[in-house]
């Protein structure tokens, strides 16, 4: 379904989980090329690009959304149609241009007066918004981040190890939407791309730096988090050898003491097998021999 806002003689449409109604609406009325409407009838992701045309652009862009019912990072596609006096912009179901669209139409009702009259501005308005929302996602990682910090020296293993796969896992998602666009946003301050109405070089400079922003911070993540999970592979290797050590040096000290009752359980002659205090005298032996091991082991320090 296509909804439209109207400011002045701009015109904005989004198009919500499109139909093959809107996609023939596209190609008589904007005739746009057959391989755009392509890419945007693909239900697979695509590769973040802009297109350009004499008298339109096409973009592709990536930005993450929040599963909240898995605590997952998703990827949120959003594909934009940029002409002179129009903005085409089309998602699906968690689109966040929706949110900024639904906000720009209540103003307009509001008759609240925009801070864009052109395609060009209303653009950059659409991708300050994807990037400010994007901001706010990643911080909330940084916080998965220290959140897995945290519980590193807590002993609780099982949370410890599915915070740690879980913020990695929120990580390579990011990391993924990000490096792919670095050349997309490039063409913008470069002057590769040219504004139908307004000089717009500081504007997409900004949006860089938005972008530069939210990459030193994916990459700030990732190389704790990589430090967290190496720090809780050593912990959990050390504990693992203290138990091993410790079954070690128990079973070091029964050992002997087994073997004389094993001997002294045979039905055969043994040394004050007949003595009336043979059991008193053998379990003096045995105390005295698990005494002086643990002496031994402790003057070794290696309990």
């Amino acid at each position: 379904m296509i909804e439209t806002n109207r400011i002045g003689t701009l015109k904005w449409h989004h198009i919500l989980n499109p139909s093959e109604q809107d996609f023939s609406f596209l190609l008589e009325h904007f005739h746009f090329h057959p391989l755009d409407i392509e890419d945007c009838r693909s239900l697979v992701n695509q590769r973040p690009k802009i297109d350009i045309y004499d008298d339109y652009y096409f973009l592709i862009l990536h930005f993450p959304y929040f599963d909240k019912t898995r605590n997952f990072v998703r990827t949120g596609e959003e594909k934009i149609f940029w002409g002179k006096d129009y903005v085409i912009t089309m998602g699906k179901i968690h689109s966040e241009v929706s949110e900024f669209f639904l906000k720009t139409r209540q103003k307009i009702e509001q008759h609240i007066d925009l801070d864009f009259a052109t395609s060009d501005a209303l653009l950059y308005r659409i991708l300050e918004y994807l990037m400010k929302e994007s901001y706010t996602l990643v911080r909330y990682v940084g916080d998965q981040v220290d959140q897995a910090g945290r519980m590193l020296f807590e002993r609780k293993t099982l949370q410890t190890i599915e915070s740690i796969s879980i913020t990695r896992r929120n990580i390579i998602i990011l990391n993924t939407i990000y490096k792919p666009q670095l050349p997309v946003f490039n063409k913008f301050e470069t002057g590769e791309i040219q504004s139908f109405a307004e000089s717009m070089e500081e504007y997409w400079g900004n949006i860089l730096d938005y972008y530069q922003k939210i990459w030193d911070l994916i990459e700030d993540y990732s190389e704790l988090i990589e430090g967290y999970s190496k720090t809780f592979d050593s912990l959990q290797t050390n504990r693992t050898n203290e138990i091993v050590k410790t079954l070690t040096l128990v079973s070091t000290i029964v050992l002997p003491l087994t073997f004389i009752t094993s001997i002294y359980g045979m039905n055969i002659l043994l040394p004050f097998q007949e003595n009336k205090y043979a059991f008193h005298i053998i379990a003096a032996i045995m105390v005295a021999l698990a005494a002086f091991m643990l002496f031994y082991f402790k003057k070794r320090h290696w309990m």
